[in-house]
């Protein structure tokens, strides 16, 4: 027996999609859980027609709107012994459940998942899903690497064995972003095991605007301060060198009064490179253009909301 868990607003074009993967998977026992923050579009109405066809769908309400309460929500009332997380924007391989079972039954593992694969159907997104996968985009982040097999710090999404909750507890509700980072990070610090497995497929959609983009990353970046204060081990480079990045950015005036015009040296160094991996990207010339510009957008996004949440959790500390 399976959980499968669904936060859920304002996803009427991608429901259908999800509700007709899960009851199509194997295997045959298992329950969703879908928990919708208040959706003002069709969502609701759409998940109640199948909640008709199918006793082992089921809706929740959660007012309090996002992810982190909706996933508590779903696993206290959850039956499974195994829990997955679904997102509605993403696609599943028909096998995705049948994978995650296998992992637990071959590998010693107490969460397991993929890599987070991401695609795109204009050269925006498309562009946003080369950079997201790519070690100067995202640095040494493991779960972006769809070849990597092995344990890990994080995994998309995941699949978490019942009983992990009762040592770790549940989600942090003050992790409106990076709940599924904290508490992996906070699982391994207790000497939990998370395996990546590439055979376990699924494929997101990447935002669809570069201010879009900016919102999602400043928000990573925002929170990611208070995630790594309470799981300090887990604290890498990948984490800081946005924010040194951004720093440097700021501070050019004053630097080129003290040091002139050698201070716009890593500026060069950060062009040159942008430009080359942008080039490099096996797509139109759109694409490559688009990569031009999310790179730097990734890099001071998440930078810049990482500064800002830093010094809000340095002076909420006082």
């Amino acid at each position: 027996m399976i959980t499968v868990l669904c936060p859920t607003y304002n996803e009427e074009k991608y429901i259908t999609q999800l509700l007709e993967f899960f009851t199509s998977a194997l295997p045959v026992e298992k329950e969703l859980l879908i928990i919708d923050g208040g959706s003002t579009d069709n969502t609701v109405a759409i998940i109640n027609e199948w909640t008709k066809k199918y006793p082992n769908i089921k809706l929740f309400y959660n007012p309090d709107k996002y992810v982190p309460f909706a996933l508590n929500i779903g696993i206290q009332n959850s039956n499974g012994e195994i829990i997955i997380r679904l997102d509605a924007h993403t696609h599943y391989e028909s096998d995705y459940f049948s994978k995650i079972l296998e992992t637990f039954s071959n590998v010693k593992a107490d969460i397991v998942g993929g890599p987070m694969r991401a695609k795109g159907n204009t050269a925006f997104q498309k562009a946003v899903a080369y950079c997201t996968s790519h070690s100067f985009g995202v640095g040494n982040s493991a779960f972006h690497d769809d070849t990597l097999r092995g344990y890990v710090d994080s995994v998309y999404l995941g699949a978490w064995k019942r009983e992990i909750f009762r040592d770790t507890g549940l989600f942090d509700v003050n992790m409106i972003r990076n709940q599924d980072d904290e508490f992996h990070y906070r699982a391994k610090s207790l000497g939990k095991l998370i395996y990546l497995n590439p055979d376990i497929k699924s494929w997101y959609f990447p935002r669809s605007s570069l201010n879009k983009l900016f919102s999602q990353y400043f928000q990573y970046g925002y929170f990611k301060p208070l995630v790594l204060k309470k799981v300090s081990s887990e604290i890498k480079p990948r984490h800081l060198i946005p924010s040194a990045f951004t720093l440097y950015f700021l501070t050019l005036p004053i630097f080129y009064l003290l040091v002139g015009n050698l201070v716009f040296l890593p500026a060069v160094i950060y062009v040159l490179l942008d430009l080359y991996f942008a080039v490099s990207v096996k797509g139109s010339f759109r694409e490559k253009l688009w990569c031009l510009l999310i790179f730097p957008c990734l890099h001071l996004s998440y930078g810049s909301g990482f500064i800002i949440g830093f010094f809000r959790m340095l002076f909420k500390s006082k």
